[in-house]
């Protein structure tokens, strides 16, 4: 008689134990797909952002930084520009994405976004635009410059980068060539 009661408290308490045992229930975090990362991931035809976020460290500004990933195996790409929705984007330098590759906004050079939407806890909508014609949008969160986002180096505002290349060597290239130009032909004859 005591081993069939031994033999039910057994069952009984495996019932009751398995769940425990098994460490993942129903409806786990494992059990689905979730972003464990705050920043914004999005595919794009040819370049992927990944982890893309605003670092503020004073309201109404911020550095926009991401990971762009050129999945084109053969062709290379180029950030070319960056825009959004009530707010000012300043991208320094165009940046460089060679096939295949992985470029870090952080470490490649950042933007400045500024804008009454740059406040950590809000999103801003931001428009990357490629050499290729790709147009990727993205939501962006704005998180503080705090914790995992503490490194980052705040974007130097700076003049408007079309207008000071464009600026400086055309008046030089078109003042030299007409001096010279003007002067060559008048003392060779």
């Amino acid at each position: 008689m005591h081993q069939p009661v031994r033999r039910r408290l057994a069952a009984a308490s495996m019932v009751v134990l398995l769940p425990g045992l098994g460490a993942c229930g129903f409806g786990a975090q494992t059990n689905k797909v979730y972003q464990p990362a705050v920043g914004a991931n999005v595919q794009g035809e040819a370049v992927d952002v990944l982890n893309a976020v605003v670092v503020s460290d004073d309201e109404g500004s911020g550095t926009f930084v991401a990971s762009l990933v050129n999945t084109s195996l053969d062709e290379d790409d180029q950030l070319t520009g960056i825009t959004g929705e009530d707010v000012e984007v300043q991208l320094g330098e165009p940046v460089d994405l060679r096939a295949d590759d992985i470029v870090n906004l952080a470490d490649a050079g950042a933007a400045l976004v500024s804008g009454e939407r740059i406040a950590p806890g809000l999103y801003t909508r931001l428009t990357l635009e490629f050499a290729s014609g790709q147009q990727t949008e993205v939501n962006v969160p704005v998180v503080a410059q705090e914790e995992e986002f503490a490194d980052i180096t705040p974007a130097e505002p700076s003049s408007s980068p079309s207008a000071s290349p464009s600026g400086s060597p055309s008046e030089s290239t078109s003042a030299s060539p007409s001096e010279s130009a003007s002067a060559s032909p008048t003392p060779s004859p």
